[in-house]
């Protein structure tokens, strides 16, 4: 960022200071992770300067043979990474993947059945605060208060009585391994489509250390960040008969032109899921997460579940008396990054919370193993259980200091900061 430096100094500070905090926090926010410097040098490429409305070979602009190139190459690597028969890679996000699949298969009114946001799932599977609740008669299921599970004869149970045109599975929040071949016996009991949203999971579908969606679900949709570690952006999947039905509804249904330097990092990382080493880091951020949740168990915080399958887990804050909004800023206040989060049934609002989400695949991509999970497990709960001891807090952000210092993240010339 050079030029940018001299330009535009402003800016240059704000962006230098967002590396800086990277470089010395330790991230555990279970949606967040650290690209390669090559995903990095393919979004910030010549290709922010294309549009290239429609599908490879059918655009509306000229010009676009190199681009044709960028997105096949994309098309191809995810399809092969999940097995998928058909894949759009243009969707912006996944909550507009999501919209793809509503746009595509239902009418306003219709019935759907996802996840309740308090329970684990996402705001696109049917918040009354999101289209998908506003536009759809959105009805939800929850998990066993006693278990922290999916009860799955009660979802049976829920589809049986609303009779819904599409079930919504796969969560925001969800610590356990979901069952998509039950859940696709449901739907087909029911004469519904299922669609998996696997954006937190996909990467450890891709090791193979979750069952995968496909052949059970007849849409997955995903984020390419998170534990696929790529970009910002989303992917949407489908069985063969829906593809016409689910391009058209990306564009021209809910999109204009699509992010071709996204869409290029996106092919990045989907090249870097296909090697090897990439499944070697799955299992890290697994042994991590379960090393961390016992660590937090064994210093005497509540784990909704009691553990966790994955790679993130939920800490129930009400037995000491926490709220979520106030332990995720004590935490950040000694390098200690999470996100408050409901937990089920939690009495605290939205923005308050009972809970902590915590994941791993950040911290893992940095380097953290199995050592640094217990260290840095003891450090959240000895911060958590005694907020005001001010000493316990300059020794904890020492000791933050430190764990960042042993495992750096990016040389300032890989990001173009000097």
């Amino acid at each position: 960022m050079g030029v940018l430096k001299d330009s535009d100094p402003e800016l240059y500070r704000a962006i230098s200071s967002e590396l800086t905090r990277q470089q010395n926090c330790i991230e555990l926010i279970a949606s967040e992770n650290f690209v390669s410097e090559a995903v990095l040098e393919a979004q910030g490429s010549v290709l922010t300067n294309k549009y290239a409305e429609g599908l490879p070979h059918k655009r509306y602009y000229g010009g676009c043979e190199f681009v044709d190139d960028v997105e096949e190459i994309a098309i191809e690597r995810v399809k092969r990474l999940f097995n998928a028969p058909h894949a759009n890679v243009q969707p912006h996000s996944g909550a507009q993947a999501n919209m793809s699949v509503l746009f595509a298969m239902l009418k306003p009114g219709d019935t759907t059945i996802g996840m309740a946001l308090d329970q684990g799932g996402h705001l696109t599977h049917g918040s009354p605060v999101n289209m998908s609740g506003k536009w759809f008669d959105a009805q939800f299921y929850g998990i066993n208060p006693d278990t922290g599970r999916i009860d799955y004869d009660e979802v049976l149970k829920k589809a049986e009585s609303v009779r819904p045109k599409l079930i919504v599975c796969g969560a925001s929040n969800y610590s356990r391994v979901i069952d998509f071949e039950r859940l696709r016996k449901i739907a087909d009991k029911v004469g519904a489509y299922l669609m998996a949203d696997i954006a937190h999971i996909a990467g450890l579908v891709v090791a193979n250390l979750h069952p995968s969606p496909f052949p059970h679900a007849h849409f997955v949709t995903t984020t390419t960040h998170k534990t696929l570690r790529g970009p910002r952006g989303g992917v949407v999947m489908c069985q063969e008969e829906f593809a016409k039905e689910i391009d058209k509804a990306v564009f021209p249904g809910i999109q204009g032109g699509p992010l071709m330097h996204v869409i290029a990092a996106k092919a990045a990382a989907f090249g870097e899921a296909l090697k090897p080493e990439f499944n070697q880091y799955q299992e890290r951020i697994v042994a991590n997460a379960k090393t961390l949740a016992g660590t937090l168990v064994d210093n005497g915080l509540a784990i909704v579940s009691g553990g966790t399958d994955n790679h993130l887990m939920t800490v129930d804050l009400r037995p000491i008396k926490m709220t979520g909004k106030k332990a995720s800023a004590l935490l950040e206040e000694v390098g200690i990054t999470v996100n408050k989060n409901a937990v089920p049934n939690d009495p605290e609002k939205p923005m308050v919370t009972s809970g902590i989400r915590v994941g791993t695949p950040a911290a893992t991509t940095r380097g953290f193993g199995i050592t640094e999970m217990e260290v840095i497990g003891k450090l959240m709960a000895d911060m958590l259980k005694s907020p005001d001891d001010e000493a316990l807090k300059t020794s904890t952000k020492e000791k933050v200091s430190e764990l960042c210092g042993r495992f750096p993240l990016y040389k300032e010339s890989a990001v173009g900061v000097r």
